[in-house]
């Protein structure tokens, strides 16, 4: 039986737990994910409202966490949206089609509370069956005007962004510094680092841009 529901302070450990698992040695040996979920929930960015957990038969099995980000045109004029991420699913869990549950119940809840889009940064092949395109697409860059193709873009309610062009804000709480990760880390159980190939696509896929 499946459940979902917002996040508890009691489930706190469990899912930065989850989202270690989930993310060690994925992108990078080891990872940060979890020292970002650890920090983001007292930031006055994170949402508390789009915070949810998956429970399996009792047990939390994913979490989803969003925070806000925003968008400028060319003219200046600010837009608020969301970004977000972590979004995980423990790995005996994983591409059973839980972690599309958990995004598509939260784009229900964060168009009830108005919110018309979202821009996240990840791999293509996860997220473009969830409605996500390239950010390219929406005419949607970075504060440099690039486009890089790990960034994609969905629109919650269709026309939000006009066809204009608009420049993207990061939360500052997204600036984590992988020395800050890894201290946190280090308090934790040990877990070993590897190097892994998938890696090496992350590696390709995030110093990729589009013209």
């Amino acid at each position: 039986m499946i459940t979902i529901r917002n996040e508890k302070e009691e489930d706190y450990n469990i899912v930065e737990g989850i989202t270690r698992k989930a993310f060690y040695n994925l992108y990078v040996p080891g990872c940060v994910e979890h020292y970002l979920v650890h920090i983001m929930r007292g930031h006055e960015d994170f949402i508390p409202e789009l915070d949810f957990v998956m429970e399996l038969d009792g047990q939390v099995i994913g979490n989803i966490m969003y925070t806000k980000a925003k968008l400028t045109d060319e003219s200046g004029v600010e837009k608020e949206i969301l970004t977000f991420g972590p979004v995980c699913v423990v790995p005996e869990h994983q591409r059973k089609g839980y972690g599309k549950i958990l995004m598509e119940y939260s784009f229900k809840q964060a168009v009830s509370l108005g919110y018309d889009v979202i821009v996240i940064f990840g791999s293509p092949a996860n997220y473009v069956s969830r409605g996500f395109v390239s950010c390219k697409k929406y005419n949607v860059c970075m504060e440099n005007g690039k486009y890089p193709a790990a960034m994609m873009v969905k629109e919650l309610v269709p026309g939000a962004l006009n066809g204009k062009k608009w420049f993207y804000h990061d939360s500052p709480v997204m600036a984590i510094t992988e020395e800050e990760a890894q201290k946190y880390d280090d308090t934790l159980e040990r877990m070993e680092k590897k190097h892994l190939p998938s890696q090496e696509e992350f590696y390709i896929m995030s110093h990729s841009f589009l013209e």
